[in-house]
């Protein structure tokens, strides 16, 4: 289902037009995840130095983070080509196997959302991650047989918001993994500050502030929220984006002073006006909102678990006594409350 929310942290070619020319291209330009970001260093100088292709990189985390920037932005430091592609794009065995034969030496090949991987296809992966080398099968029946292909050393890069659902023969042939965790709002502000610079736009300090603290953590809502801002400072001002700009932008959108739109709220209200504030179980919860459980596990439930909106307990989904006071109700308990507004 696709996800069209400004609020998403979901890739969505339509909205995020810019999202390719904001993208840093190397990790001095990379803001956040500083730990992550000189291990990194360190891991692709040494493998420069010793003139090897980089371990293979395992990447999970929510969405918008910067899994696929931290790809390419491998492939650069490197000095190599970048090949994309995501696991449900890789139908059958003969779609990976026409990637990895034609593929360069140290080359880096990103597959996003690795957890979908058809288990024929990453079959294949298994040899090619670890002897560079692919088993193709010659004919059919009891006349088949089995020859294998050697392939250039190449440097696969797996991104996934699932790390639970990736197999663990899978995730064994990594040697490299690492989770990313949302972004303080104070690397959140230089992230707009820098977009800002590179789309040319200007913009207060406070509004930046502003546009951070709603961005969720997640540096892809920045940029969204940003660009929209943009479009309120040019029809609605002088094209410079204000506090007062994107006060009125975010109440145009629906996304309160938290960074919530009304998806979020509507969950959260779900929770609270149906279910007594839970438990209530994930399928159950999605049903009530009309969206799919992965969308809600993996879009929503994130931030608003981060938040301390949301806890998620082995009996289901409960509202906690922050998430009444955000929205405005009466908290006792578990006991089911009206709105109070």
């Amino acid at each position: 289902m696709k996800d069209n929310r400004i609020t998403s942290g979901k890739y969505n070619q339509e909205m995020d037009t810019d999202e390719k020319t904001l993208r840093p291209l190397y990790l001095s330009e990379f803001i956040g995840q500083d730990k992550l970001k000189d291990n990194l260093f360190v891991f692709i100088t040494a493998a420069k130095e010793r003139g090897e292709s980089l371990d293979h990189v395992f990447f999970s985390g929510p969405p918008g983070l910067g899994k696929t920037t931290l790809s390419g932005i491998i492939a650069h430091e490197l000095g190599v080509a970048f090949r994309a592609t995501s696991a449900p794009a890789l139908e059958k065995q003969g779609d990976l196997a026409a990637i990895l034969t034609t593929i360069g030496e140290k080359n880096v090949f990103f597959i996003d959302e690795i957890h979908r991987l058809k288990p024929q296809v990453e079959e294949i992966l298994y040899s090619a991650m670890e002897d560079f080398e692919i088993d193709v099968i010659i004919g059919q029946g009891p006349g088949a047989r089995t020859i294998k292909i050697p392939i250039p050393r190449f440097t696969l890069v797996g991104a996934t918001t699932k790390t639970g659902l990736v197999s663990g023969p899978l995730y064994s042939r990594f040697g490299i993994t690492a989770r990313l965790d949302f972004y303080t709002t104070v690397n959140i502000k230089k992230i707009v500050y820098r977009s800002s610079q590179i789309l040319g736009i200007t913009i207060d300090d406070d509004a930046a502030e502003k546009i951070a603290v709603c961005s969720r953590g997640t540096p892809r809502i920045a940029n969204r929220l940003l660009r929209r801002m943009r479009d309120f400072a040019q029809v609605r001002g002088d094209g410079k984006i204000t506090k007062e700009i994107v006060d009125n932008g975010l109440l145009s959108l629906e996304i309160d002073e938290r960074g919530l739109d009304k998806v979020d709220r509507k969950i959260l209200i779900t929770i609270i006006r149906n279910y007594s504030g839970g438990p209530v179980g994930s399928e159950t919860l999605a049903i009530s909102i009309h969206e799919a459980v992965d969308t809600l596990e993996d879009v929503y439930e994130p931030y608003l678990i981060q938040e301390g909106f949301l806890q998620r307990t082995s009996r289901g989904r409960m509202a906690t006594e922050l998430a009444y006071q955000h929205l405005g109700l009466e908290y006792s308990g578990n006991e089911d409350q009206g709105l109070l507004f």
